[in-house]
């Protein structure tokens, strides 16, 4: 019997992601995505899930902010979230997605956004209504949020980490 394994990324689990995000997404910009945010610094948890030694999911949340009125909150992004073909409906994104926010709020993290379908993520506690009033130029119903705080902004411009007008633009 195998067993599923969830740690943090590491450098040596590059090529495995590239690989898992071009598998999952059947094109290299969210491979490239990845690397960009990495690259840059805004990586604040970037997690695989492993099944007999191979990587078969990835999810990455990358700093974004809000900017409202002068001031500027820090948030992250969930973008994105990748299972090998094969591995699909098997509970790894969503266990991926579970770790992660664990993680997240133990750092004190208030607010998560995502772009994606809305039933998946609902799951999660994601809404299009705690999103609706950002500005945004994803804005849409499938902009979502999460907030594990009260002190989490529900208004103001979400500013992305570069690597996404970049990879976008690609």
């Amino acid at each position: 019997m195998s067993m599923m394994s969830i740690r943090a990324a590491t450098p040596r689990d590059r090529e495995a992601i590239s690989l898992v995000e071009e598998h999952a997404f059947g094109q290299k910009a969210e491979a490239g995505l990845v690397d960009a945010l990495v690259a840059d610094g805004d990586a604040v948890v970037e997690l695989v899930a492993e099944e007999d030694g191979q990587v078969v999911g990835h999810v990455l949340f990358s700093r974004l902010y809000v900017q409202n009125g002068g001031r500027t909150f820090p948030a992250v992004a969930l973008a994105p979230l990748a299972v090998e073909p094969d591995f699909h409906r098997t509970g790894i994104g969503g266990a991926l997605v579970r770790e992660a926010h664990i993680r997240l709020r133990d750092a004190g993290e208030k607010l998560a956004v995502v772009l994606g379908e809305p039933a998946y993520y609902g799951r999660f506690g994601y809404t299009h209504e705690r999103a609706a009033g950002f500005e945004s130029d994803y804005q849409c119903e499938a902009l979502q949020a999460l907030a594990w705080s009260d002190e989490a902004p529900a208004t103001g411009k979400l500013v992305y980490a570069s690597a996404f007008g970049t990879a976008l633009a690609a």
